[in-house]
């Protein structure tokens, strides 16, 4: 009896202290907001945008810590590494949460179990780009054109097992072609190449490409969401060129390492939720070609786990491996 009240006294105690705990978070340090991709990119953008809002509402510094490499995998690995206390959070997307570990003999984590999903931020359309001077006036174009041109053809990517990697190779899948695969370490050494002439396209996201776009760079072939980009009403998405099977969008979100205590986890999803719902937040996002896209901790991971379904089966049927 005394050894039952002892477990139950301690389990009181422990309660408590997690709850007193929550409750004065953040009040021991800055938090670290872990960016898996050199500054300039989508993932750095995203993390930018509610670094601010977070920091007024939390009355706590958010540092942002960039450590690219492997697809973001390096970032995420190194979360699972960190104490689940909400202090060390990472801005999460869909290459190393839904690809990247797949592409993978030995994956380096389980995007599913070993992390906290706190709240996603946006979902956007990517974009299919090419050189102005190309002949091909949108996607279907292109495609013909590439099946022109066997052996010829290379897809740019930021890097192996990034949603631009995956988005190429379901174009491969979908129209028949087989383009090589070009990558790159990062986006933007992946669009100057493209408008080089080294490569002849890229899927990659609005936030990289719509400034390029809009500055005559490059030219906007298509969007993989399931409506136009209200950014580029001229160009028709993939499902309009009758190549529905290449749909996709991407996520970014907020996670932090597996089994955070739950009175933390809302009290960071509440406030990201508040801060994403303000009008120049949500403008900011449209200019870079994403949507606000905010869902509380259960429908994020419900969301990516089924982007981990879908992404995990086309690597599995393309046979992809990157060791």
């Amino acid at each position: 009896m005394k050894k039952k009240m002892a477990t139950l006294l301690a389990a009181a105690l422990l309660a408590a202290g997690t709850a007193a705990f929550a409750q004065g978070f953040p009040t021991a340090k800055p938090i670290r907001l872990i960016v898996g991709y050199p500054p300039g990119g989508g993932i750095d953008f995203a993390a930018r945008t509610v670094q601010v809002p977070l920091q007024e509402a939390l009355k706590q510094q958010l540092v942002v810590d960039y450590k690219p490499g492997a697809s973001g995998m390096i970032a995420a690995t190194e979360l699972t590494r960190q104490p689940a206390d909400g202090y060390t959070l990472l801005l999460a997307n869909t290459g190393p949460f839904a690809i990247a570990p797949y592409l993978q003999s030995k994956p380096p984590y389980d995007p599913i179990r070993q992390f906290t999903y706190i709240g996603q931020i946006s979902q956007g359309s990517y974009i299919a780009v090419t050189r102005p001077d190309h002949p091909a006036k949108n996607l279907k174009e292109f495609v013909s054109w590439a099946k022109g041109q066997p052996g010829k053809v290379n897809f740019a990517s930021g890097g192996n097992g990034t949603s631009t990697h995956l988005n190429g190779e379901l174009m491969n899948q979908v129209t028949g072609l087989d383009m090589t695969h070009v990558p790159y370490k990062g986006s933007a050494p992946a669009v100057q190449d493209l408008i080089g002439g080294q490569t002849q396209i890229l899927i990659d996201a609005g936030s990289v490409l719509l400034p390029q776009v809009k500055g005559g760079k490059l030219k906007a072939l298509a969007v993989t969401g399931p409506v136009r980009d209200p950014q580029l009403p001229d160009v028709p998405t993939v499902k309009e060129l009758g190549l529905a099977g290449m749909e996709s969008v991407g996520f970014q979100g907020l996670v932090g390492p597996a089994n955070m205590p739950k009175e933390v986890v809302e009290r960071l999803s509440g406030e990201l939720a508040k801060a994403l719902a303000q009008p120049e937040i949500k403008a900011k996002f449209a200019t870079a070609g994403a949507e606000v896209h905010s869902l509380g901790p259960v429908e994020f991971a419900a969301f990516v786990k089924a982007d981990n379904e879908k992404w995990s089966r086309l690597i599995k049927e393309r046979k992809l491996q990157l060791d």
